[in-house]
């Protein structure tokens, strides 16, 4: 089926929901409200492609009419709209790439110490404060579930909720191995080392989209460690599900209720399980293709943030920026992001070519 068939079958379909919702009601209502809300902005593209493909025809039209009066001002409006053709074809062609049904989804975010001791679980600590940063800069909400402190400031592990707009869409990409060079604070010889983090991003799942059977679960409950007080020494509101099948467990303790520890530990726990089926997933359609984003390897390294030159490098698509502070402060993330989702769609593109 050619692209001008795939636009009129859009159009079409976007004609009949219009029609077919003044008589439903109910769920039937619902579910044909939301098909026609999310054709409405690809029909948007669509109209304004086809708007412009008239515009350009009539003026190659007097162009080739031979009307000298008519032709220098043809021409004047053939070369301004051939370029407005091209960009709206791409932001249609765009459109109609498959959507990632987990982008609009919240995400769970994981940050764990790798190589290098107390200079890895630094480092891990700071990569969390800056995706708390970036979060805040993007109006979400940030959530810590679960901290695994080592006493002289480093985190070996840290996992947060972050619930917003679009973030698992903004998040996705980050996934992989981070590494950093610098002189740590205890280096007499001023010599740079190596350390490395790794970051998991996970979609938030709901419960009918992992089903987890009680039978699996081995659900344990512990005094908190760590700050807390009095309250550490006094109740056992800390939770630790295992589930056993896959030998994946969670703990949580960051809030003072054990039913609030509990819903979070298995979301967590959801997210995990619903995160293996999606690489497993990813993995069967990109078989056929090596691809160079968002292949969710987490032993991948893909970033590189080297502080004596003061540059962050992304291995995946050779972006360096020479602004490791603005990063590390959330105010840079962007633009990585916005690099690697256009490498993404554009790699999509080529293959549906």
């Amino acid at each position: 089926m050619s692209l001008e068939d795939n636009l009129n079958k859009l159009l079409a379909r976007y004609d009949e929901l219009q029609a077919l919702m003044i008589n439903a009601s109910g769920p039937k209502f619902v579910d044909l409200s939301k098909e026609f809300s999310d054709l409405g902005p690809i029909v948007e593209e669509i109209k304004t492609l086809r708007r412009l493909q008239r515009e350009f025809d009539d003026a190659k039209a007097l162009i080739d009419s031979g009307d000298a009066d008519m032709k220098a001002m043809a021409e004047e409006e053939f070369n301004r709209l051939k370029p407005e053709v091209a960009a709206q074809e791409a932001k249609v062609n765009l459109a109609l790439l498959p959507k990632d049904e987990a982008d609009s989804k919240n995400a769970i975010l994981e940050v764990r110490a790798g190589t290098g001791g107390e200079e890895a679980a630094l480092f891990a600590a700071e990569l969390f404060r800056m995706y708390e940063r970036y979060a805040s800069q993007k109006g979400w909400k940030f959530e810590i579930v679960d901290l695994n402190e080592t006493g002289l400031g480093g985190f070996k592990e840290a996992i947060a909720n972050v619930s917003g707009r679009n973030v698992f869409a903004r998040l996705k990409f980050e996934s992989g191995v981070h590494r950093v060079q610098r002189v740590p604070e205890t280096e007499g010889s001023g010599r740079v080392h190596t350390s490395a983090a790794t970051v998991a991003v996970m979609p938030e799942v709901e419960e009918v989209d992992i089903e987890l059977h009680p039978d699996d679960l081995r659900i344990e409950t512990m005094r908190s460690q760590g700050s807390g007080g009095q309250h550490v020494n006094k109740t056992e509101s800390a939770i630790r599900i295992t589930h056993i099948p896959t030998g994946f467990f969670v703990k949580c303790q960051e809030n003072k209720s054990q039913h609030k520890n509990r819903a979070r530990a298995m979301a967590i726990l959801r997210a995990r399980l619903y995160d293996v089926k999606r690489q497993a997933l990813d993995a069967q359609r990109s078989a056929d293709r090596k691809s160079k984003v968002g292949s969710g390897d987490r032993s991948e390294r893909i970033r590189t943030y080297n502080f004596p030159q003061g540059r962050v490098t992304d291995h995946r698509i050779n972006l360096t920026l020479y602004n490791i502070q603005d990063v590390m402060e959330g105010g840079g993330v962007d633009q990585f992001v916005d690099a690697l989702t256009a490498e993404d769609q554009a790699e999509r593109l080529a293959a549906l070519t």
